[in-house]
């Protein structure tokens, strides 16, 4: 059933560069209102792809508002030695402190702010999750109250507008907008999120070792400087290199 957009309301688009946020956004635009379109990217710095930003200016019909942590996951990792040295550094797909301290903090933190600029308080936070991705994401609800976000005489409803589609439908999404997909995508990626992701499959992590080496070097630095791996039971080096004897290098 097709969205029925609601009145009085700013429709805060996420857009991280990758495939689904790129066919979100061309959705959204038809159904929604161009001038109640908001645009927000959570810069990642130096642990996003480079060229990502400008791919999303290149793909979008708005401004793009691009908002920022006060602090790197670098800092989280060793922030997260000093103070629980007998816990592991690195965050975990059961607790993504990198989910929400870098990317949802700060477009959270935009919302309010935007919201309160323009002298309104309903709003819509979209988002790209779906459910073919995993089975946490399969029980998400495509449309919900935010309570996060649902005080001081806000309402503020998430809404998942590709929650149900296929990889194959994000594609022809985009292709019919006339666009492609970032270019980590031709080179075999599934996901684009930071280059080197906790949720990314071999050949992402792979890609990121080929083609940011530096990066790849900075978190085997951290690896080593914190006495813990990346992944619950592999190192970096261990899920990036195809000859298992080489893992350490």
């Amino acid at each position: 059933m097709e969205h029925r957009v609601e009145p009085d309301t700013i429709y805060y688009v996420s857009h991280s560069g990758g495939k689904d946020s790129q066919a979100m956004y061309a959705y959204v635009c038809r159904l929604v209102p161009h001038d109640r379109v908001v645009v927000v990217h959570a810069d990642l710095g130096e642990i996003e792809w480079d060229g990502v930003q400008d791919h999303i200016r290149a793909n979008i019909d708005h401004e793009l508002h691009v908002v920022r942590a006060g602090k790197t996951l670098f800092d989280m990792v060793r922030r997260r030695r000093e103070t629980r040295p007998d816990a592991p550094s690195w965050p975990s797909s059961a607790t993504r402190q990198c989910t929400s301290d870098l990317k949802r903090g700060p477009i959270d933190k935009f919302i309010r702010n935007d919201l309160k600029a323009r002298g309104m308080t309903r709003a819509v936070n979209v988002v790209g999750l779906r459910a073919e991705e995993s089975p946490a994401r399969q029980k998400l609800t495509p449309w919900r109250l935010n309570k996060r976000l649902s005080v001081a005489g806000r309402t503020v409803h998430d809404w998942l507008p590709i929650h149900d589609w296929s990889t194959a439908k994000v594609l022809g999404q985009i292709a019919a907008a006339g666009q492609e997909p970032f270019w980590v995508y031709a080179k075999g990626n599934r996901r684009l999120s930071c280059v080197f992701c906790i949720m990314g499959c071999d050949g992402d992590l792979r890609n990121g070792r080929k083609y940011r080496p530096g990066l790849y070097r900075k978190y085997r630095e951290l690896e080593i400087e914190t006495g813990y791996t990346m992944f619950p039971r592999a190192s970096l080096a261990e899920r990036t290199e195809e000859n298992p004897q080489l893992a350490l290098v």
